[in-house]
């Protein structure tokens, strides 16, 4: 594969992994309700997003370092719609 497809493979997939929170941070939001979203799993993918970040600032990778710093404020933003709506 040439270069150019490799990257544009890559952006695919970070936007796609940016945005897979959001469609459960605006039913939180619509619903005023957390439901059964797991605070492990955000807790884990929050520190997985964070260590893209500082992995992606070491390799000086735009893509890596601005999709998952998204991915962590959409992160911030579940977490504390998730402490608002706790009951």
């Amino acid at each position: 594969m040439n270069s150019s497809l490799i990257n544009i493979i890559g952006v695919f997939a970070s936007i796609c992994t940016a945005i897979s929170l959001l469609p459960q941070l605006f039913k939180i939001y619509r619903e005023k309700k957390r439901g059964d979203t797991s605070l492990l799993m955000l807790g884990v993918l929050f520190l997985g997003n964070g260590l893209w970040v500082l992995y992606g600032i070491q390799k000086n990778d735009w893509i890596i370092i601005c999709s998952n710093s998204f991915s962590v404020m959409v992160n911030i933003v579940l977490s504390l719609l998730l402490i608002k709506y706790k009951n």
